[in-house]
């Protein structure tokens, strides 16, 4: 992407106009104006964060793409309320987005999902059938298709085995991934150029047909004529450090907004857009996850394989489900208890530990809320089912490893050790079910839901076409319109509704 036009080397005002300008240059954004730009339009792109190409991505350590693509170098934590964990919620800051920073799993939306969304949210045609030719277009652009077996990695392979002892199983994951490796370094960078991510597929491609795309450009507010929008205004990033310096100012037809489900909703805040339902920034589903480590006698060296290669839903009923990952070594070691010798000894095991993840299927008790700065205070309460769902993923999960012959288990409570069989046994009858969620290690790259579709202006932010109820003009195309938590990674259903929105956009 050589076409970027980066604003921290811009040292004057800049006024700008388009046929359409899209705020965020992630999973949403990317798709959204490479449609539109392929149909003859004249889109212009606003990205917050800096240009990291792909290849220069690869070549960094995981410390320095925290700290030059994740936002706040990946420390966004949510504000815990009641018997809540707090949550590290990880999100992009960069051309790109958050798609540059995923493992690259792609799951369509879950059948019980969209029967929800029909029945009980009134969205009659969000059916599979009518998704089917906007998923399959998104799956062939970013080449999405079932990670082989033989790309497991050990860790895998011995969650796998325990699995099957007690009478379940993994399935293949689906990845936007061309001729991977295996280095398993996904989250920081692809050495080897295989994640397709929308720096690699939608944003050039964007470019190629016309498309203007700016970094270092922070959109404050809409602006609106009447109940009209008619472009947007900000600043540019170009003071020493970042910091905000000359004006910003677009004038355009159309406003997307696809800055994602922290973002949007503050900018429809700060643009008073929204009131009226109360809706805006509410709703907010994050998937908490977390990790579940094992110590195995033989050398697993987890990293070797596809980072995420296979899934089970066989508990989602329960809420849970669990999902392959690693973590690289370096990061990995870091992470281990003790000090001084004691974290030597500890680090010295990492080539014998596996690594298996599960998220919950969330009820959505989190909300945004706007500061006085940039960055706002986000705020989670964990329901009832979801801290029962937690205890169940914490169960399953060693028990599995178990099975497996692991030697002892190290749960994601702050402030544990490692448990043997006997250890755990006992932890399970004695702990566990008045576990507190407030000890729950737990982090999520899945923020939804906080200016969701809906059929009426009373509790929802946008309709089923995308657009404000109450500014016409004004769409959102990110994951913040998904009506509910998926329990699923998003990145699929993200592009396929801004798929969606953009074809029936150019369709009327």
């Amino acid at each position: 992407m050589h076409d970027v036009q980066h604003g921290r080397d811009h040292d004057s005002d800049l006024v700008l106009d388009a046929d359409v300008v899209v705020v965020g240059s992630g999973a949403g954004g990317a798709v959204a104006a490479c449609l539109l730009a392929e149909a003859g339009l004249d889109v212009l792109i606003l990205e917050e964060g800096g240009h990291v190409h792909p290849d220069e991505h690869a070549k960094m350590r995981p410390s320095q793409s925290l700290r030059h693509l994740w936002r706040e170098a990946g420390l966004t934590a949510t504000m815990a309320l009641g018997d809540s964990p707090l949550i590290n919620v990880m999100m992009g800051r960069c051309v790109g987005g958050s798609s540059m920073l995923t493992g690259g799993v792609c799951f369509r939306t879950p059948q019980a999902v969209l029967h929800e969304w029909q029945t009980k949210r009134g969205l009659v045609d969000l059916t599979a059938e009518q998704l089917e030719p906007y998923y399959r277009e998104v799956e062939d652009a970013i080449h999405v298709s079932d990670v082989p077996e033989h790309m497991r990695s050990r860790s895998t392979q011995l969650f796998g085995e325990g699995a099957r002892k007690l009478g379940y199983s993994l399935k293949p994951m689906r990845r936007n991934t061309k001729d991977c490796v295996g280095w398993s370094t996904c989250n920081f960078g692809c050495p080897s150029g295989a994640k397709m991510s929308v720096g690699r597929s939608y944003l050039p491609r964007a470019l190629r047909a016309g498309a203007r795309l700016w970094s270092d450009c922070l959109v404050q507010k809409v602006d609106t004529e009447y109940d009209r929008a008619v472009g947007v205004r900000g600043r540019v990033l170009n003071r020493p450090g970042g910091r905000p310096g000359s004006r910003l100012r677009v004038r355009a037809q159309r406003v997307i907004l696809a800055a994602g489900s922290v973002y949007t909703p503050l900018l429809l805040q700060a643009s008073g857009v929204g009131r009226g339902s109360g809706q805006v920034g509410r709703n907010l589903t994050l998937h908490p996850a977390f990790r579940i480590m094992a110590r195995f006698d033989e050398r697993v060296d987890g990293g070797q394989g596809a980072l995420q290669s296979a899934f089970s839903s066989d508990f989602e009923p329960q809420g849970v489900q669990f999902n392959s990952v690693f973590v690289p070594g370096g990061i990995l070691a870091a992470t281990q208890p003790g000090v001084g010798s004691d974290h030597v000894k500890a680090t010295s095991q990492v080539p014998h530990l596996a690594i298996f993840g599960a998220n919950l299927h969330d009820e959505g008790g989190g909300a945004v809320h706007r500061l006085w700065g940039r960055e706002p205070i986000i705020s989670y309460r964990m329901g009832n089912a979801d801290r029962e769902a937690m205890r169940t993923a914490l169960r399953i999960g060693a028990q599995t490893f178990f099975a497996a012959g692991a030697q002892e288990v190290f749960l994601p409570i702050l402030g544990s050790h490692g448990m043997n069989r006997d250890q755990f046994a006992s932890f399970m009858q004695h702990d566990l079910p008045t576990l507190s969620a407030k000890k729950l290690e737990c982090t999520s790259q899945h923020p939804l839901g906080t200016c969701r579709m809906g059929t009426n202006a009373g509790n929802s932010v946008v309709d089923h076409n995308h657009q404000a109820w109450d500014v016409q003009n004004l769409y959102v195309a990110d994951g913040s319109v998904v009506p509910t938590s998926l329990g699923v990674n998003p990145q699929l259903t993200i592009m396929t509704m801004a798929t969606r929105f953009a074809r029936r956009l150019l369709a009327h």
